[in-house]
């Protein structure tokens, strides 16, 4: 008995001893949880970030606004019943979707019924939907991402 919890206690120091059993393992992809604020740690890839805010740039500014704050009255229909389009940024909408929601959003568009997001399938790449869709969680603050990565993505 003593011996287990000898290898009990050994293991709990190598976890412990660095300070670092909730750092993020870059190379995995994985996220893990800051010890000081209790918020998941985001793992974006700063380049992939670059890519995308080019690509939001070029096709998703005219409609999404240049931080992605999009239009005042997003939840209001226009006159012709369909939605603006919503923010992207943390005041709302984008982060209450997972990622494949979003990505199938971005490649299908929406319903012509409810809004005007066109289909992007075949005009943008796969990569260049997963760069936006990364640039788009960039602009996030910390606190709506640690909402959005334990209540939507891992759902």
């Amino acid at each position: 008995m003593r011996m287990r919890h000898f290898l009990i206690y050994a293991a709990a120091m190598v976890l412990i001893g660095c300070g670092n059993f909730f750092s993020t393992d870059l190379a995995l992809g994985q996220h893990q949880i800051d010890p000081k604020t209790g918020l998941i740690i985001r793992n974006l890839d700063d380049a992939q970030i670059v890519r995308g805010e080019a690509v939001y740039a070029t096709h998703c500014v005219g409609c999404h606004g240049p931080n992605g704050e999009a239009t005042p009255h997003w939840r209001k229909p226009n006159s012709e019943g369909k939605y603006p389009p919503p923010p992207l940024d943390s005041s709302a909408h984008a982060w209450h979707h997972s990622t494949d929601v979003l990505k199938k959003t971005i490649l299908k568009g929406t319903p012509p019924d409810i809004g005007s997001m066109p289909a992007w399938e075949g005009v943008l790449t796969e990569q260049q939907v997963d760069d936006v869709i990364v640039w788009i969680k960039s602009l996030w603050s910390n606190e709506i991402y640690d909402i959005w990565y334990k209540n939507f993505e891992t759902k």
